[in-house]
């Protein structure tokens, strides 16, 4: 595996592979990597014939600086777990690297309805700050896929409207969420739990159940109610428990029986807060 650090090195080393004719697939990640970040990896090999992740904490996507001061950092457990894996190319910048006084980038990304519900909601400017890294490096990059996890299913949505709004011509594959046996969504913040907290974290995953179970036609907002109540009942700090269209993120207050409906939860024990969903109908 090769590790770059610097932009202008890994673009004339990955400009060499494409007069070989040499697809690209990438994998941006914050590090902290885990089988989730993993089976990406796994999916880019399997589509393309070189695998670049990059690892980059990138602060202007934190809107509380607590919450980036305590993101884990795993590095040297990071380098070993993409070498085992097989990845050709590791970015590996820095802040300076990443955002240079003087760039070309828009100041701000029109998103629309995306900033307005949910994580747009409950973390301002979030997306703003994904979008940022993420045109950066797909700018950088130039891979033919994109690999991102689907358990950040709002995220992606907002990557593809990037792309979309961007005309970069880079295909954005979303990969199925890997969990643990007991159901909790693999993620980074679950190193931060504490004991007795990743058991408990595990309910999330038994309220997207239950909103799948409960899910019929007409009056959705008992469902979500139940849900929100479950996990308070099991001492969540509960953002939200929502039904949305998967393909608009529309909420849903009431279903027709045919849309194709996403569950999503965000809520937090202690100072970590989680979220996962959950495509409950076909």
């Amino acid at each position: 595996m090769l590790i770059f650090h610097h932009i202008k090195d890994l673009r004339r080393f990955l400009l060499h592979k494409r007069t070989l004719l040499t697809d690209i697939g990438f994998v941006p990640t914050m590090g902290a990597l885990h089988k989730g970040h993993l089976s990406l990896i796994e999916q880019s090999k399997a589509q393309t014939r070189l695998t670049v992740c990059s690892i980059f904490i990138n602060p202007t996507q934190f809107n509380d600086p607590a919450d980036f001061a305590k993101y884990p950092v795993t590095l040297h457990q990071d380098i070993q777990l993409l070498l085992f894996a097989g990845t050709d190319v590791l970015f590996l910048p820095d802040v300076r690297e990443m955002y240079p006084e003087e760039h070309d980038y828009p100041l701000f990304y029109e998103l629309g309805y995306y900033e307005t519900v949910l994580e747009g909601a409950y973390r301002p400017g979030h997306f703003q700050g994904v979008c940022k890294v993420m045109h950066r490096l797909l700018r950088i990059v130039e891979a033919e896929a994109v690999f991102m996890g689907q358990k950040d299913f709002q995220q992606c949505m907002v990557v593809q409207q990037l792309l979309t709004m961007t005309g970069i011509a880079t295909k954005l594959v979303i990969v199925p969420t890997l969990r643990e046996t007991d159901g909790l969504a693999m993620s980074s913040r679950n190193m931060r739990l504490q004991p007795d907290e990743r058991k408990t974290a595990a309910f999330i995953y038994q309220a997207l159940l239950q909103m799948k179970q409960q899910l019929n036609t007409g009056d959705v907002v008992p469902v979500k109610t139940a849900a929100a109540n479950f996990l308070t009942s099991k001492g969540f700090k509960v953002d939200y428990t929502e039904l949305a269209n998967a393909h608009s993120l529309e909420l849903m207050h009431e279903w027709n029986g045919k849309d194709k409906i996403v569950a999503l939860i965000a809520a937090s024990l202690n100072d970590v807060r989680l979220i996962d969903n959950m495509i409950i109908t076909s």
